[in-house]
């Protein structure tokens, strides 16, 4: 199992990097043709049903572009479809999810000081939500309000003000942002899977029997496509930010994803404005900033957590306790308490810390069995931890915490 735990953190590594890629190459390929569109210009001699055209110049070449709001006359024999970009970022995003916060619930999905839960009961949760709140959005679509794209715009920024509070009442601080993250994403892929392409291929159908192409399905999709285009730099920061405590462990970090998602919308209209010609708003930027500085503001708010006293009272779960009477416990429990706990504290004493590095206590037994892997992987079979070795770790304090660990009963690793 502790050869496992390793396996496992590089393939989480694998994961994250398979994301991280995808993710640059969906959001480069959106931005690029919102600015495009935005760009397009009408001139003498378009085509038959073209809306304008843009020329642009990259790797010593020109480029000429064309589009049609609806369609062409006719089929082109080659047709490059912009999806997997998507569908991959979802997907490795997903995976991501499972490898990190499903099979760690206990340290990273888990928070019992507000709601004391079974790995499989906060996993449930999890998965349940990202798929009830794009039924609840693309319904939202598809009423009236379809056609007032502001008061839809307002009702999904209600909607997801709504599950930043909701999520931040059950999860963990950095699991909050994170699904909040992963519930945006989700309504951003299911409207490139579920409308966009579909309707796309509704288009295509049509042109090769010869049937003219009904523009409503090109109206449907911009209107997905746009939300798209506003949401994309809040998931951004939002899968940041569990690298940022003061961004997620605080009891208001749901109200800073509000405030990240309204500067998402100001960014994107300033260089929505600039692409299409009507001037560069930058009053938009001066109403990002005094967002940002409220969002730092907030961020200084009290910490929603456990304290000492109520984590060493918690009653261990069986898992835990089989870790704390794991032969080698004391040798790795002193090592923590001695090296790291200074800084990963509810009130750190290290110089120049005032929050526990990414979120993570080890202050008690309760602390440190929840935190088991990352101790073994970051302090054990590496020196990542301490940074610097800044508190002075002793080789023979990593191998008591590596020899604790590879002790560990059969399957508990993988648990936690």
């Amino acid at each position: 199992m502790s050869d496992f735990a390793v396996i496992w953190d590089w393939l989480a590594f694998a994961i994250r990097w398979t994301h991280v890629v995808t993710a640059i190459c969906w959001i480069g390929s959106s931005f690029y043709f919102v600015a495009l569109d935005l760009g397009l210009r009408k001139v003498p001699g378009l085509p038959a049903g073209a809306h304008g055209e843009e020329w642009q110049v990259h790797g010593g070449g020109f480029y000429h572009i064309q589009k049609y709001l609806v369609a062409p006359e006719r089929m082109p024999d080659h047709l490059i479809w912009f999806k997997w970009e998507s569908y991959m970022t979802w997907i490795s995003g997903a995976a991501l999810l499972m490898v990190t916060y499903w099979a760690g619930s206990e340290l990273f999905l888990i928070d019992p000081a507000k709601m004391e839960l079974a790995p499989w009961q906060a996993i449930l949760i999890s998965a349940g939500s990202l798929s009830i709140g794009w039924l609840v959005y693309t319904n939202l679509c598809k009423s009236r309000l379809g056609e007032t794209p502001t008061l839809l715009m307002l009702l999904l920024f209600v909607l997801l003000m709504v599950m930043g509070w909701s999520y931040n009442q059950v999860f963990t601080g950095r699991a909050t942002m994170l699904h909040l993250g992963a519930f945006t994403a989700t309504i951003m892929t299911a409207n490139v899977f579920f409308v966009i392409m579909p309707n796309q291929r509704i288009v295509v159908a049509d042109l090769k029997a010869g049937r003219p192409a009904d523009p409503k399905y090109g109206k449907i999709a911009k209107l997905r496509s746009t939300h798209n285009n506003y949401l994309t730099l809040p998931v951004v920061f939002l899968m940041l930010s569990n690298h940022y405590p003061l961004a997620f462990a605080n009891e208001y970090n749901w109200v800073i994803a509000g405030l990240i998602f309204l500067m998402g919308v100001t960014i994107r209209h300033f260089f929505n404005s600039m692409h299409a010609g009507k001037g560069n708003l930058w009053w938009c930027w001066a109403v990002t900033a005094i967002l940002f500085v409220v969002a730092m503001w907030i961020s200084t708010a009290p910490m929603l957590r456990q304290t000492v006293e109520e984590s060493e009272a918690r009653v261990l779960t069986p898992t835990q306790q089989a870790m704390v009477d794991a032969p080698g416990w004391d040798g790795a429990y002193g090592a923590v308490m001695g090296r790291c706990s200074m800084c990963h504290s509810r009130e750190p004493s290290y110089d120049g810390i005032h929050t526990a590095p990414k979120g993570v206590l080890l202050e008690t037994p309760d602390d440190i069995t929840r935190a088991a892997r990352e101790i073994y992987i970051q302090a054990g079979v590496t020196n990542a931890m301490p940074p610097a070795n800044a508190s002075f770790m002793e080789p023979d304090e990593r191998r008591a915490i590596v020899e604790w660990y590879r002790a560990l009963p059969q399957g508990l690793a993988l648990l936690n």
